[in-house]
């Protein structure tokens, strides 16, 4: 029995599903099935081709025109003298024995290197982990991942890591980082609902009811089908256009493998010259060979040897003498000069020749997060009590930067709008930052445990003296996780007995005993307040005015690029429900709890540039050399990014320099190859990219005579890093 194909699951229902896949949502697969589903579809795993060995690799260097060139050179050399007058003499033959010499060194260290490079689907299988939990028979049990099928109903937990390409089912708050297939840092809110594209809306790299393989489960518990495993995943199609063209591989002489689509210029270059040389060197032997028969030359020495003979010895002396034997020992001399100096800038060189193919780059294309930003969201703005405040400071060390205020610049860490709305943030957050020594450097850094996206509120609040044990003081007694629809978290805490929220912070009142937060959308938990903070600790009326003056700092902000997160807060003396009564549901609690809210302040964040970044793209301009950015962040970010590192320059023209990548495939087929063409050459930004996207820009780069180095760090990036001309990772 075929597998079938299963096009947009996305849209599909579980029952739908269900019966396509012959399974069951509460049983799952019975054991048969699955077994019988596994030798058809074979393992959950991607297929690595076979690694060339040393020996083949060796072999392979031995291919090139020039070597080949030079070996017939060796040969005849040896031949020559071998028929010549002093044939028994050794020291005739160190011209080929040179020669050999020089073939074998050459191939020897340019298959040594070749050996010692990753592989670059390596990464990609080891994106999993050993078992997960299946429904089978109607009972959860732990299989290991190359044994899940289509089909297998999948339990997730949070530190799971999704073993296949599936359909939610179920979904508890699920947040899944899926930066191993868009490069973004941000987790993703997931939900079993079909959700249809709105009109206007920009298109999703992923749908949100679907999880894929290899992506990390961050926060929450699911169950999802199985609707892809193996190379059918999206981790497999990644796979899959790592090794080319429909995963063959193409060969020459019979059996070699062909890297000749792999070749750097200046390969490329030296065998156009080495077939050049040897065709005028035959061309030229040839002539010589005609004229002296017909001129019937002989050898002085031995006039009785026929003039043939004597002249295909000359003829072939003439070739020997004309092939350059010493271009590639001098190449692979000058290029090892080239990797002892990039070492020293602390850059290793995996191939002897991306030494020459950087220097020669006309084109530089670079993901966005973690090459030309940091990776790590960092808190830049807050307002509070209608103040606006600057965050100093990149990353994830609290011991780095200050907060000041953006008027003036005064350090403002005591304040109490400030200290109010990071710590009433952080009554709201789920997630920690600890320290960690590195083993190799002894370097002390910090990371976050929990949502990416409430890390630079920690980092942010430890910046002001709050201790990474706050919240402790503060018990929790509810939370309401962050959902699509709420568009925003609630938690309630435990206030007993205070008069203010923290030192320097704002008066809760008397008789407060609780302290409900609310941290999400600005605009949504606008809509819930009736008071706001202002900068002395009082509660003012949140008028009509006061509401668009914080929407409009909101949208100052978002035309920035920053991530904007708003703090509202409500005292009470008692809770708004009865804690006693199992029959109340959360959203009960949570619409009791969000009425009468007071603003607070918002925070804003944004993943930073890297340091020196803009200073390179200018170096790159001034070289000659262009700077292309290609991202899976939303176009007006991307812009915004861009216009920050340099890449887009004043004057530019955001609409004509910068595309969001669904332009490159109208109706999901890429453009022809002249119109592909046209738009790469004018457009620097390019937003919403796919894998597959990275690499078709690529492609069409090289179509243009441009020699394209790639620069990223994820994953995704791995198809273009392996097609461009020199990949930098």
């Amino acid at each position: 029995m075929a597998s079938q194909d299963l096009p947009e699951a996305e849209l599909k229902t579980p029952e739908e599903l269900e019966q396509v896949l012959g399974t069951s949502i509460e049983k799952g697969l019975t054991t048969s099935k699955a077994q019988e589903y596994l030798a058809r579809d074979g393992p959950n795993e991607l297929e690595k081709p076979p690694k060339p060995t040393l020996l083949m690799l060796f072999i392979m260097q031995l291919c090139g025109f020039v070597i080949i060139l030079l070996i017939s050179a060796a040969i005849a050399s040896i031949m020559v003298n071998a028929t010549g007058p002093n044939r028994s003499d050794i020291l005739s033959y160190t011209t080929g024995k040179a020669i050999f010499v020089i073939v074998v060194l050459n191939a020897g260290i340019a298959a040594w290197t070749e050996h010692k490079a990753g592989d670059a689907l390596e990464a990609l299988s080891k994106m999993t982990q050993a078992s997960i939990y299946v429904v089978r028979d109607g009972a959860e049990v732990k299989v290991d991942v190359p044994d899940v099928v289509r089909g297998d109903v999948v339990v997730l937990g949070t530190g799971d890591v999704v073993p296949a390409d599936m359909r939610l089912i179920e979904a508890d708050d699920v947040k899944v980082s899926e930066m191993a297939l868009t490069g973004e840092p941000d987790d993703v809110h997931k939900t079993a609902k079909i959700k249809a594209k709105k009109p206007g809306e920009p298109e999703k790299l992923t749908p949100e009811n679907m999880v894929f393989s290899g992506c990390s489960v961050t926060n929450g518990k699911g169950r999802g089908i199985v609707v892809e495993t193996g190379m059918g995943t999206r981790i497999g199609r990644i796979a899959k256009l790592i090794a080319g063209e429909a995963g063959e591989e193409r060969k020459k002489c019979f059996c070699l493998p062909d890297n000749s689509a792999n070749q750097t210029p200046l390969q490329a270059n030296l065998e156009h010259l080495g077939g050049r040389i040897g065709v005028m060197a035959i061309v030229v032997c040839v002539v010589i060979f005609i004229f002296g028969v017909a001129m019937k030359r002989t050898d002085p020495s031995n006039p009785e040897t026929a003039p043939w003979l004597y002249m295909i010895l000359i003829a072939v002396t003439l070739a020997v003498a004309a092939i350059p034997e010493g271009i590639p020992l001098c190449v692979t001399i000058s290029l090892s000069i080239g990797c002892k100096d990039m070492v020293k800038q602390s850059v290793l060189v995996r191939k002897l020749a991306a030494v020459e193919t950087l220097g020669s780059a006309s084109v530089i294309c670079s993901d966005k997060t973690g090459t030309l930003t940091e990776g790590k969201m960092t808190m830049v703005k807050l307002w509070a009590g209608q103040v606006s405040y600057d965050v100093g400071g990149k990353g994830f060390d609290p011991t780095v930067g200050r907060i000041t205020r953006t008027d003036g610049g005064a350090d403002a860490g005591a304040e109490l709008p400030v200290r109010t709305t990071l710590l009433s943030a952080i009554l709201c957050c789920n997630t920690s930052l600890i320290s960690v020594r590195d083993e190799e450097t002894g370097e002390l850094r910090y990371e976050p445990r929990g949502n990416s996206s409430e890390a630079p509120i920690v980092v942010a609040a430890r910046k002001v003296g709050f201790a990474e044990e706050v919240a402790g003081a503060y018990p929790r007694v509810l939370e309401v996780p962050f959902s699509s629809t709420r568009k925003m978290m609630l938690t309630v805490s435990d206030v007993s007995g205070r008069s203010a929220l923290c030192d320097g912070g704002m008066p809760l009142g008397d008789g407060a005993k609780y302290l409900a937060v609310c941290k999400g959308a600005p605009n949504f938990i606008v809509d819930y307040c009736t008071e706001f903070l202002t900068a002395d600790g009082r509660a003012e009326p949140l008028t009509e005015a006061a509401k668009m003056g914080i929407l409009r700092v909101v949208d100052d902000y978002s035309s920035q690029a920053l991530r904007v997160l708003a703090v509202a807060t409500r005292t009470m003396t008692e809770l708004p429900f009865d804690a006693s009564d199992e029959n109340v549901s959360t959203d009960q609690k949570f619409q009791a709890c969000r009425v009468g809210l007071r603003f607070v302040g918002l925070v804003a964040s944004i993943d930073p540039d890297r340091d020196g970044v803009p200073e390179s793209v200018e170096a790159a301009r001034d070289a000659g050399i262009r700077v292309v950015m290609i991202t899976g962040d939303y176009l007006k970010t991307a812009v915004a990014i861009a216009q920050n590192v340099k890449i887009l320059q004043k004057g530019d023209d955001a609409e004509v320099c910068a595309v969001d990548c669904a332009r490159l495939r109208p109706g999901d087929a890429y453009l022809q190859h002249d119109e592909m063409d046209k738009l790469t050459n004018s457009v620097r930004v390019f937003a919403r990219a796919r894998p597959e996207d990275k690499l078709e820009i690529v492609k069409s780069l090289q179509r243009q005579g441009l020699v394209t180095a790639m620069t990223g760090d994820g994953v995704n990036d791995a198809p273009a890093l392996n097609q461009a001309n020199i990949g930098v990772a």
